[in-house]
């Protein structure tokens, strides 16, 4: 109610009742008006508002502006808190947007809190995000915040892209990015090359490896046009990996320098991880200098230094470059210690992993456990089901039937 609004707002300011009251009200009606056992006439509100800096629309609204600002950047902290550090941030956020969701006004603040409220009920699994989030979007639309309405259509994206629904999140990002460009009239470089960006990863996930690499070398190409780094590393780490899996020799060098550079220059340690990655990489599928690769994943292998995601890719091709120097069962112990992250959704990055079967198998084989040998080789065909046409899966595929040729040559 109004009063409460007054009061609140009084003792945020650390007012007493005597100083917001000051020469145009007396202590005791300003106490009936906070008490809701008074109403203020448009002059005592407009006098009240100016002692409190506010406006008078503030003390009108169900919820004024100033609350809601403040209510935000707690939100905001907390939701930007990684999510090791606060576990249940999502709950919490839920917690202390819930009260204010019903009776939000208009203006930035409230699609804020919307968008951040819709996020939270999908990440705890709760219904009706979908809704809070379209009205974000719609607020968002009418403010031109273009941003933050791509953000959403990102968001909306994305969670299909989790699902490995790699076809309807395309279509979803296509379809929203068209109807942000005619109905936003600016859209700022930042969010350009994050689109650009998402629209690649999705071409690239649905094996549409011509258009996603127009894509990618378009956002490159802006990027460097307007003098922006934003991600520059993420489209140099696409670039490279996109040349290493198809072994694309001249991309690939001219991916994997960038990202050297980048990282040397911006001292971002993912950037290095991932180019001493590829190159290790290279040197096992390509060059068949295994002791050199053990090399480079043993010197980060020993002191592990960036996200878990990291460490078990430098670890499974570790297991690839044993297996090519004869080592199959430590080969084996080597893939037995990866697990295929939760956080991982890309075929590219699934593949990757799912590939560490077929060479288990191939171990297997070499030891003389047939059985073994199929069931990995299974496995690895299985996971490759929903991924798109790749090395890696084609890879799966023939390992499979050579296994199969080996354990049980008559019903091949």
């Amino acid at each position: 109610m109004l009063g409460d609004r007054i009061r609140k707002l009084r003792k945020q300011k650390k007012l007493t009742l005597e100083a917001l009251a000051g020469q145009g009200l007396t202590k005791g009606m300003l106490s009936l008006i906070e008490n809701n056992k008074a109403q203020p006439s448009m002059e005592s509100l407009a006098y009240i508002a100016k002692g409190l800096g506010v406006e008078v629309t503030d003390l009108l609204e169900e919820v004024s502006t100033l609350e809601l600002r403040e209510v935000l950047e707690k939100a905001e902290q907390l939701y930007n808190e990684k999510k090791e550090k606060a576990t249940d941030k999502y709950k919490q956020l839920l917690t202390l947007l819930e009260p204010y969701i019903k009776n939000l006004p208009q203006g930035y603040e409230a699609a804020r809190l919307l968008d951040i409220y819709s996020r939270s009920l999908y990440e705890e699994k709760r219904s009706g995000w979908e809704e809070l989030s379209n009205q974000a979007a719609t607020m968002y639309d009418k403010m031109n915040v273009t941003a933050n309405r791509a953000q959403i259509a990102i968001f909306r994206s994305m969670v299909k892209f989790i699902e490995h629904d790699y076809s309807n999140a395309l279509e979803i990002l296509l379809s929203e990015r068209t109807e942000i460009e005619s109905n936003h009239v600016y859209i700022d470089p930042m969010t350009q090359v994050d689109l650009d960006y998402s629209e690649a990863i999705l071409h690239f996930a649905v094996g549409d490896f011509e258009t996603a690499s127009h894509v990618m070398e378009n956002a490159l190409i802006f990027s460097k046009k307007h003098r922006i780094f934003y991600r520059a590393d993420d489209l140099y780490r696409i670039g490279a990996g996109q040349a290493m899996m198809f072994r694309d020799k001249e991309k690939r060098e001219h991916y994997l320098r960038k990202l050297k550079q980048y990282g040397d220059f911006a001292e971002d340690t993912l950037s290095i991880l991932v180019h001493d990655l590829l190159i290790a990489m290279t040197l096992i599928a390509e060059d068949k200098e295994y002791a050199n690769a053990i090399e480079i994943l043993d010197h980060y292998l020993a002191h592990p230094q960036e996200e878990e995601v990291v460490e078990s890719l430098y670890t499974m091709e570790k297991g690839k470059a044993l297996y090519g120097l004869g080592e199959f069962a430590e080969a084996i112990r080597q893939f037995e210690k990866v697990e295929t992250p939760s956080t991982t959704h890309h075929p590219f990055d699934l593949s990757l992993f799912y590939v560490r079967y077929s060479y288990k198998a191939l171990c297997h084989l070499e030891l003389g456990e047939k059985e073994k040998a199929l069931q990995s080789a299974e496995m690895a065909v299985k996971n490759f089901e929903n991924i798109p046409s790749l090395p890696f899966k084609e890879f799966a595929i023939e390992t499979y039937n050579a296994i199969l040729d080996k354990v049980n040559p008559v019903q091949s």
